[in-house]
């Protein structure tokens, strides 16, 4: 019988531990537990993150400093690795954890056009773009004018963490970014004249594309000059190679901070649990920081997977919160010894 191998695939646990950090802790409990091989591959959806889980298979972090959301200069950073892959967040240059008080009829996207001129000139030869995150809803036009209207050779693809339209940005994520009903109503003009400019210009109806809205339009802007967009977990997963790594595998580990009814919506723990049970894998396990009612309930359907939550076992949620690589790796030994106890898997 060969040896077991396992997969240690998370997210990361939000203002606690990165998906790195995560997989780091769940290796060292399923080694523990008796796995002669373990494969970590942490993951993000597109959002806060990415840039952290592909850098951390190799490559360098840099910075430039750009326009910030409402024009003051801030200084991003971006990463870029041996083969030319550019990773930009653009949260770090558009973000609204940017700003104290956002303007949301001001904020524009032009730092993250800018942040991916920089990445260009550095040699980048294709470029991922995670969009969670924005204080914007320019449509993308800032990040556009930026980069002249060019993608300049580059293969860009952008990693959407949602599936809105371009027009319902406004209405979908602009209450977030600080907008009243009569400047959503504005920025929605804004987003349909911008769409006739967008086809006038380059083509390309940005008002037919799945996930155009997201970051209040820039995945829309971007593909008028030709990006793809795409579900960010599928993108990510493919540039970290989990295909590969779940290749005889017998247990499959993910999880998140915290497990509720959207993880199962294009984000990693839903993504993941989707390609074991498409894959046949013959077993999968979550490890979360705490998990709602209805996260337990979807789970309960998806078959028998193995659901471990920080917070059931300590007597105070804050020690969830101050012992967590400690408490996942307690429970990545947990999950692996039911899994290797449940006898052979192939």
């Amino acid at each position: 019988m060969s040896l077991p191998v396992g997969v240690v695939c998370p997210d990361k646990f939000r203002g606690t531990l990165s998906a790195p950090e995560v997989a780091a802790a769940m290796e060292r409990g399923l080694r523990t537990a008796g796995f002669a091989e373990v494969r970590s591959v942490p993951l993000a959806d597109g959002g806060e993150g990415t840039l952290d889980v592909l850098l951390s298979r190799g490559g360098s972090r840099r910075s430039v400093r750009v326009t910030g959301p409402l024009g003051d200069p801030v200084d991003a950073e971006y990463g870029l690795t041996p083969d030319g892959l550019a990773i930009v967040e653009m949260a770090r240059a558009s973000g609204l954890a940017l700003v104290a008080r956002n303007d949301p009829l001001r904020a524009s996207t032009r730092g993250t056009g800018e942040l991916l001129a920089a990445a260009a000139r550095r040699g980048a030869r294709r470029a991922v773009i995670g969009v969670g995150g924005s204080a914007t809803t320019d449509g993308g036009l800032g990040a556009l004018d930026a980069l002249d209207w060019s993608l300049g050779g580059l293969d860009v693809t952008v990693a959407c963490d949602v599936r809105t339209g371009f027009l319902d940005a406004a209405t979908r994520f602009g209450p977030q970014k600080s907008a009243s009903d009569a400047q959503i109503a504005l920025l929605t003009r804004r987003l349909e004249r911008l769409a006739l400019e967008y086809e006038r210009r380059t083509g390309v109806d940005v008002t037919g594309l799945e996930g155009a809205g997201a970051a209040g339009g820039l995945a829309g802007g971007l593909a008028a000059l030709g990006a793809r967009l795409e579900p960010g977990f599928e993108v990510v997963a493919a540039e970290a190679g989990l295909a590969e790594a779940f290749e005889g595998a017998d247990l499959v580990l993910t999880g998140e901070g915290r497990l509720d009814a959207s993880s199962f919506a294009g984000k990693v723990v839903g993504g993941v649990l989707e390609w074991v049970a498409e894959l046949g894998l013959a077993s999968g396990a979550v490890i979360a920081g705490q998990a709602t009612p209805e996260a337990r309930e979807e789970l309960s359907v998806l078959g028998p997977v193995q659901l471990l939550v920080l917070t059931d076992r300590v007597w105070q949620s804050g020690e969830a919160f101050a012992r967590a690589a400690t408490l996942v790796e307690e429970a990545a030994i947990e999950a692996g010894r039911a899994a290797l106890g449940a006898g052979p898997t192939r």
